[in-house]
């Protein structure tokens, strides 16, 4: 079984607070991607980055003091052109999310791939791509780079030689 996982395609991470070219630029490949697995069966799972409204003073809002992806909030939401339809949504409070690790340890124990897409390839698709891959040490972890973006083109290439490093595969 493969799984889908897209991460934080919000609109605030687009074309909202932190938005880039780049990120708006992926959407096609995004929603090719969404398309190509919901046509195989397979499970597509979104995350959202979910902050509350007192972020500002939290450890990573006083590091990133850029309001963002506060919950409820219309930048929060998942870009809309994207099919969400019969997928999980699931929040995370953080970059990466033990949470989500353990969530698909419950639902999908026979996983034998789960794919990575979203933003921002260098914070957020490599932290939990790297939780996965730590949850699941059998299990071939891959990232589409065409489906993802990073903070900048120089972050999203490092980011991808990291996740090398780790032993996920980047096509």
């Amino acid at each position: 079984m493969k799984i889908l996982i897209v991460v934080d395609m919000q609109k605030d991470f687009i074309d909202g607070a932190l938005g880039t070219k780049e990120a708006i630029n992926i959407l096609p490949a995004v929603q090719a991607k969404i398309k190509q697995y919901k046509e195989m069966g397979s499970p597509v799972i979104f995350t959202r980055d979910t902050h509350l409204e007192n972020y500002l003073h939290t450890q990573e809002g006083k590091l990133l003091p850029v309001p963002h992806c506060i919950k409820n909030t219309p930048g929060w939401q998942i870009d809309p052109s994207l099919d969400t339809a019969n997928a999980t949504l699931l929040d995370k409070p953080s970059f990466g999310s033990l949470a989500l690790a353990e969530w698909v340890k419950q639902h999908y124990s026979q996983v034998q791939e789960i794919e990575l897409i979203g933003l921002c390839t260098d914070i957020c698709v490599l932290s939990n791509a790297v939780i996965l891959k730590a949850a699941f040490p059998e299990v071939t972890i891959s990232v589409d780079s065409s489906a993802c973006a990073g903070v900048t083109p120089a972050s999203h290439r490092n980011a991808l030689e990291a996740m090398k490093m780790c032993q996920i595969q980047v096509q």
